[in-house]
């Protein structure tokens, strides 16, 4: 655990150098967001969805489907470029460190980055009088779950390919596909049949069902259980699949 906090900190201390860059687009892009879809779009949707406001609807899944985002934008380029460029995995393992220790510290990280946005668009759909439950803290609780069902996953992969291209490939094909057809903006319920069983396989749509829950005060009841389930599957063979992808390269 010392050693997985010990990465964690060389983490920590790199952000802390660059973390302006990041501060404004975590603050601005909620709000951008929260204009364009919930104020905008929710205009011309009349009657809200489900009896509930549009805007007050779509938050919690733009929180989910931003975590999701700001997993694998911090689990893609930067795990390739530790393996391919900068070579920080392989001095990190030659301190010694374990492979655990190395995937553990930056997925905490990754985590970390996670809460923080998480915490952000939060903070802007309380401007938006978007909240109205105690239990809307759950959100940041579900979006750290969400984070790491997606990172892990993507960490494995970003560890077995050496070209930034197959990325683009999985940006395309993974995370722009869950974004529109997990529930984020429609109920699942308009799609077509086949399409709606992929979009129960994915991560996202558990994460967004479990933050409206929250967001919005009901009662998840046994459904939930079932969605943190899906999750936490997602988490363990995501988790098993990157340690065997950094331990086959970093091991030798």
């Amino acid at each position: 655990m010392t050693a997985t906090l010990s990465v964690l900190e060389y983490h920590l201390v790199n952000y802390r150098r660059t973390w302006r860059s990041s501060a404004l687009s975590t603050l601005v892009m909620p709000l951008l967001t929260l204009l364009g879809f919930g104020v905008g779009v929710g205009a011309y949707v009349r009657g809200g969805v489900e009896g509930v406001p549009y805007l007050d609807w779509i938050v919690p899944g733009l929180i989910a489907s931003t975590a999701m985002q700001a997993a694998f934008g911090e689990a893609t380029w930067p795990v390739l470029s530790y393996f391919e460029w900068l070579k920080v995995y392989f001095a990190q393992a030659a301190a010694p460190l374990r492979v655990a220790d190395i995937l553990g510290g930056h997925l905490a990280f990754v985590l970390f980055r996670v809460l923080l946005t998480a915490t952000a668009f939060l903070a802007v759909a309380a401007a938006f009088g978007a909240l109205h439950s105690w239990w809307a803290p759950m959100t940041l609780v579900v979006a750290v779950l969400i984070g790491f069902a997606s990172a892990a996953p993507t960490m494995a992969y970003a560890a077995s390919i050496t070209s930034d291209s197959y990325l683009v490939l999985l940006l395309r094909f993974a995370v722009l596909p869950m974004s529109l057809f997990s529930g984020v903006f429609f109920p699942v319920e308009s799609l077509a049949a086949p399409l709606r069983w992929v979009a129960y396989l994915f991560p996202l749509w558990h994460g967004v069902e479990l933050s409206r829950d929250a967001m919005l005060g009901r009662a998840p009841g046994s459904l939930g259980v079932v969605h943190v389930a899906v999750l936490l599957a997602w988490c363990a063979a995501g988790w098993w699949l990157a340690n065997a992808r950094f331990r086959r390269r970093l091991v030798i």
